[in-house]
């Protein structure tokens, strides 16, 4: 399965934003946007003062940080605002809610890791399942009411438990419930508007994809 392998870090820096790639790290003063909030790149800060967005190229940056955030290739992302565009509602807000019914991103929202990176590699090495089977896909599509637990017999079980334990001291999103007991939640309903990042600008990517 085909995903970006850059530098990371680099990300953050070219966003102007942190996107929490590393988990815990970036809670830290070890975190390299706290060091170099800058563009990346040898002329990253003189180019940070003179950089002027127009309209495209704020769609673009938009776009890009939403879809990195989520550990996408670009034609898969495309993929999912065609499928956002096909339902009936609000293309932006149903994208949003596609994205986070990803199985990896349900593993983190829970709290099982620090990090979506984390949580697709959790995925596929078979330590996740969906209603008691063993699912190995990342961007398998939950519905409401879809239960997901590390396995009992997971070698990992214990790092989950503990990972919850940091992940609840920052909340752990309303459309969730999560038994950190026996490492096991359940997807409750589809995130409103108001429950997800205010600092994500859907109508731009509607608006990049919409040209």
């Amino acid at each position: 399965m085909a995903r970006d392998l850059g530098a990371v870090c680099r990300i953050c820096r070219t966003e102007g934003q942190k996107l929490f790639f590393k988990g815990d790290r970036c809670f830290t003063t070890k975190c390299s946007f706290e060091k170099r909030s800058y563009w990346p790149g040898m002329h990253g800060k003189v180019k940070s003062a003179r950089l002027k967005m127009s309209d495209f190229g704020t769609q673009l940056r938009q776009k890009q940080k939403l879809r990195k955030s989520y550990g996408m290739l670009e034609r898969q992302f495309a993929g999912y605002f065609e499928k956002a565009l096909k339902t009936k509602g609000v293309t932006g807000i149903k994208l949003l809610q596609l994205l986070e019914s990803r199985l990896d991103n349900m593993v983190m929202r829970m709290g099982f890791t620090r990090s979506r990176a984390a949580a697709r590699q959790l995925v596929l090495h078979g330590h996740i399942t969906v209603d008691g089977k063993k699912v190995t896909i990342p961007s398998y599509q939950l519905k409401p009411g879809n239960e997901i637990a590390v396995r009992e017999t997971s070698t990992q079980l214990g790092r989950c438990k503990e990972s919850y334990l940091i992940a609840s001291s920052r909340g752990i999103p309303d459309w969730v419930k999560v038994d950190p007991e026996k490492a096991k939640g359940t997807y409750l309903s589809l995130p409103t508007r108001e429950q997800l990042p205010a600092d994500i600008q859907e109508n731009m990517v509607v608006e990049f994809y919409s040209r």
